[in-house]
């Protein structure tokens, strides 16, 4: 479950203080927030070493949700006062902790759980996605994951009473969305058990667990999957099948739901983290679009190609020098772009993190899952990775996987997200990868770094970053197209279509992303545009005492927050 917020004085002005809030209070508040969002998400909470969840999934039954929005009401009237001995770090943790609580309550009144899966992936592939992470070292490890297969048929029919009340409510996802949600668990509902990726876990070398222990409960856990797993996907897939679809929302956009209207320009509001309107994003995306196609024409022409941008587009799309040969030769041009990252870093960053990252296959029976990071764990020993699809080696184009790694891996996603990690000093809540406008915004801002790391070693790899900054700005016009003025898919699909170098299987997958994930994708290029923003600020305040690596410590190593807090972070760091 998400917890992204947006500023205190952004939503509901400034505060009226009452009570003295002290340390001692903060301490008592986090702690309780922390349990809440352990309830909440315990897949995340296991992740970070809390040994009484690893043994559960989400419960988000109506009754559980609403009890924990009324302990998020009472936890934010606690921290309704004012600031009485506290440090600037213990300041900052209030004012983060603020925002995301009231972020959450405001967006309580719209039942989201109503619609608990997107675009090839949700609570249907959250088992499979979870074993990818899930270490086994003990047997108390073996003991925690074969609980968490007994409950996951508990588990989808919570999900499935919510979406049942969907239904009754008109607040579904579109049948473009649910026929491929539908393809996603048949896949993984034929998966015979012997070759189900619950069974990754078991696959952990090391630990204290010996081999012949390991392949009985191996052996155990099949039982399981084939026993109540299956039966459990299985029935899931009639419900649907037979009940979703044929009450699936016969329209793409989010405004046509009841109450769409405010749901989406919260939605806008939640994912970047600032004031801007539908509409203003809108508009802001027609420029990024304008501008960066200009810069596309003119490395078009630096390459030496006569012809329109499109007939460029085309022509490098069809070229078999621009496609991996096999799932192989895709693996070893990824671990090559990236080992160019790792000897540049310490040139650009002062604090680099321990935790390692390597690269792994997307896990059999998730093909629907998009491709890219998935964030390690320091305390239960397991490295990030960057997550490849085999298949897909012969349909994307090389001159766009650079940035792809970039972003993915360093100097993107794994740096960003490990360093908050090993933050343990600061409160679990300020170590979370969940502000999607920072995350993805830094991602963003790490592929155009990029080519000032020189990382880039020819126009076309130039070229291929270009064509994924379109693809971002191409987002703002297509999810606001899409949810606030009435797109057809074709009119969404045209903007990547006509401007970037994407293979037509990828403009396919991002557009039905945007229509079944409404907002998220706006957060990328905002995001990226502020951190722009901020860094020529801090270069215009220093002059020649800016030192990008300082800069980009300031950044990174308090962990992710709103782009509203991120401002007065920086300015704080200018002023001293």
């Amino acid at each position: 479950m998400r917890y992204v917020v947006i500023g205190t004085l952004l939503i509901l002005g400034a505060p009226t203080w009452s009570a003295a809030i002290t340390s001692s209070t903060l301490r008592s508040v986090i702690q309780a927030y922390d349990r809440v969002a352990s309830i909440q998400d315990p897949v995340r909470a296991g992740s970070r070493g809390d040994p009484d969840a690893l043994g559960r999934w989400p419960d988000d039954a109506q009754s559980q949700v609403s009890a924990r929005v009324r302990e998020l009401r009472k936890l934010h009237d606690t921290l309704n006062g004012s600031p009485e001995g506290l440090t600037a770090e213990e300041i900052l943790t209030l004012e983060l902790l603020r925002q995301r609580l009231e972020m959450a309550i405001e967006g309580s009144r719209f039942d989201e759980e109503r619609i608990p899966f997107q675009n090839g992936e949700g609570f249907y592939t959250l088992p499979e996605s979870t074993a990818t992470t899930t270490s086994i070292r003990s047997e108390a490890d073996a003991r925690a994951w074969i609980q968490r297969l007994r409950g996951i048929p508990a588990y989808f029919r919570i999900e499935t009473q919510n979406m049942r009340r969907g239904i009754a409510t008109k607040f579904t996802q579109p049948r473009i969305i649910v026929e491929t949600a539908i393809g996603a668990i048949g896949g993984l509902a034929d998966e015979p058990p012997e070759k189900s990726a619950l069974l990754l876990p078991f696959d952990t070398s090391g630990g204290e667990i010996d081999a012949t222990r390991r392949t009985a409960l191996r052996a155990e856990a099949i039982t399981v999957i084939r026993d109540i797993v299956r039966p459990a996907q299985r029935e899931l897939l009639v419900f649907f099948t037979k009940e979703y679809l044929p009450k699936a929302r016969p329209n793409l956009g989010m405004r046509t739901v009841p109450d769409g209207d405010a749901y989406y320009s919260y939605l806008v509001r939640f994912h970047t983290t600032t004031t801007l309107s539908p509409d203003g994003v809108f508009e802001l995306g027609t420029r990024e679009v304008a501008r960066v196609h200009g810069e596309m024409e003119g490395l078009q022409r630096k390459i030496g190609f006569s012809g329109t941008l499109p007939e460029f587009i085309a022509s490098l799309r069809s070229n078999p020098r621009f496609y991996a040969s096999n799932a192989e030769d895709l693996r070893e041009k990824v671990s090559e772009i990236l080992k160019r990252a790792d000897y540049q870093l310490p040139a650009w960053f002062k604090t680099l993190p321990r935790l390692t990252y390597g690269i792994m296959w997307k896990p059999p029976g998730l093909e629907s899952i998009s491709s890219g990071y998935m964030p390690g764990s320091p305390e239960q020993g397991v490295a990030g990775a960057l997550v490849l699809d085999g298949a897909s080696a012969p349909r994307n184009p090389l001159y766009s996987l650079p940035s792809w790694a970039f972003h993915e891996g360093v100097p993107g996603h794994h740096l960003q997200i490990a360093l908050a990690q090993e933050r343990t000093d600061l409160p679990q809540f300020r170590r979370n990868d969940d502000v999607t406008a920072f995350v993805e915004g830094w991602a963003l801002y790490s592929e155009k770094l990029a080519g000032e790391m020189g990382l880039y070693r020819d126009d076309y790899e130039r070229f291929g970053q270009l064509s994924m900054e379109m693809w971002r700005a191409c987002r703002l016009v297509m999810d606001t197209g899409i949810h606030w003025k009435g797109w057809s898919y074709d009119q969404a699909a045209a903007c990547l279509r006509e401007n970037t170098g994407l293979s037509d299987y990828s403009i396919e997958g991002e557009t039905k992303r945007y229509i079944g994930w409404p907002g998220q994708a706006l957060a990328y290029k905002l995001g990226e545009l502020e951190i722009l923003r901020l860094r020529q600020k801090a270069r215009d305040a220093l002059g020649p005492r800016f030192d990008i690596r300082e800069f980009h410590d300031r950044l990174l190593t308090d962990g992710p927050m709103p782009l509203s807090a991120l401002e007065r972070h920086i300015d704080q760091w200018l002023q001293r």
